[in-house]
């Protein structure tokens, strides 16, 4: 996680835009001392929206444990990707 003021931000917001998209990188614009604001990667923001919606209902919840339990136990099955 990268950290700016919002002066720092304004001067080199080119930089500072291409790192949080080149290096899913999060920055964090201070805003003074409880204020803030995060910026993060389109492609971060959705992986975080599907982790959440995964995890809104109880049974994906428990489902999604369940696969990473029989992970744990070595009872997972390898298969091969597709690639196009």
């Amino acid at each position: 996680m990268q950290t700016a003021t919002v002066s720092d931000f304004r001067k080199d917001i080119k930089t500072y835009l291409d790192n949080v998209v080149k290096n899913f990188e999060t920055l964090i614009i201070n805003r003074g001392k409880k204020a803030g604001i995060v910026v993060m990667s389109l492609d971060e923001y959705n992986s975080l929206m599907a982790t959440n919606h995964e995890l809104t209902s109880r049974s994906n919840e428990q489902r999604l444990d369940a696969a990473i339990q029989k992970l744990k136990e070595g009872k997972g099955n390898e298969k091969e990707l597709i690639l196009d």
